[in-house]
């Protein structure tokens, strides 16, 4: 199996990169800024791609995982997209900092479009996501949750109304995003998300994430190793 990770931030990919020893080709997808590291896993070709950077931080958000996804299918060709990152999650659920998730399902939260069930449906998206995630978090110990995705790290009552109504457990700024690209190439996505701060914990939520960004990193890094130890 040929498995493709897309990451959004380099601090999120780098104690996998430090621990599976993959190499950098350098700029693979010029002029885009996607980052390209590969390596070789029991035989099988093992591809890390990070969305980059510009103006010196890294691309977060939507539109970023698109292009990233996107370029990663066309010039990779995998046969399995895993987005691997960090998230916000909320202890009502049960969560707490440092959990690792497999994602059940994935839907945008901040698209609200007015109109009829089509736009609606079109603006939520839920996405299909890899028929192995329950066999694979129930194998490795996870827990699973609902993905809710938007372009802010804030999180707006309007965006908590959508999160509430749908039943969302998780929320990132790239995971349907990128289950969008894959649905339009028909390739199975996979989400594997730890959790850096928790959206009704009424701590400041930047604070709360960049304290807990590289503990949540290793987490979700340890994650992506079982899980390729488990598929390949």
């Amino acid at each position: 199996m040929k498995i493709c990770f897309v990451v959004a931030m380099q601090a999120e990919a780098q104690p996998f990169i430090d621990r599976f020893g993959v190499a950098e080709e350098k700029d693979f997808f010029a002029p885009l800024p996607c980052r390209l590291y590969r390596a070789n896993v029991n035989g099988s070709e093992l591809d890390v791609v990070l969305n980059g950077q510009q103006h010196g931080s890294d691309l977060v958000g939507c539109e970023a995982a698109c292009v990233a996804t996107m370029a990663a299918i066309q010039r990779l060709q995998p046969d399995l997209i895993i987005n691997s990152g960090t998230c916000g999650a909320f202890r009502k659920n049960g969560a707490e900092i440092g959990d690792v998730y497999l994602s059940n399902a994935v839907m945008f939260h901040d698209r609200r479009v007015p109109g009829d069930d089509a736009w609606g449906t079109q603006a939520l998206g839920n996405y299909p996501v890899f028929d192995r995630a329950a066999e694979i978090a129930q194998a490795l110990g996870y827990k699973m949750g609902k993905v809710t995705t938007g372009s802010s790290l804030d999180l707006q009552p309007c965006d908590a109304q959508i999160i509430e109504e749908n039943k969302g457990e998780l929320k990132d700024m790239e995971g349907a995003a990128v289950a969008f690209v894959c649905s339009l190439y028909q390739i199975p996505v996979l989400l594997i998300k730890s959790v850096t701060d928790l959206c009704d914990s009424g701590a400041e939520t930047y604070e709360e994430f960049s304290r807990n960004l590289a503990m949540a990193s290793r987490a979700v890094a340890e994650a992506n190793a079982r899980v390729i130890q488990y598929l390949m």
